[in-house]
């Protein structure tokens, strides 16, 4: 496997886990940050949340691979999607540990 490619999905999966960090820090100082008692626009903005995450998360998993793919490089589109994912599933498994530990 290229080294370029091993960087780049090294770099996709950090970059993914810090969004997703992001948004779970957001999301347990939402109390704090917009009150404790329940509004109307909450359960909406939540849905909206999950649909910018899923597309912010889905661009830097899948969009360069998809890139890649659609250029004719096949071959590399598919390793640079294996290689992010098992970046990815590596640290989700550490964090795992880590939460596991605490």
């Amino acid at each position: 496997m290229d080294k370029i490619i091993v960087k780049r999905a090294v770099v996709n999966a950090l970059a993914t886990t810090a969004y997703v960090t992001a948004v779970g820090l957001f999301i347990f100082n939402a109390n704090t940050i917009f009150g404790k008692e329940d509004k109307l626009l909450t359960p909406v903005v939540a849905l909206m949340l999950l649909v910018l995450s899923a597309a912010v998360t889905g661009s830097l998993l899948f969009g360069q691979p998809v890139m890649w793919y659609v250029d004719g490089k096949k071959k590399s589109a598919l390793e640079l999607l294996g290689a992010t994912l098992a970046c990815f599933a590596i640290i989700t498994l550490f964090a795992m540990v880590v939460l596991a530990a605490l």
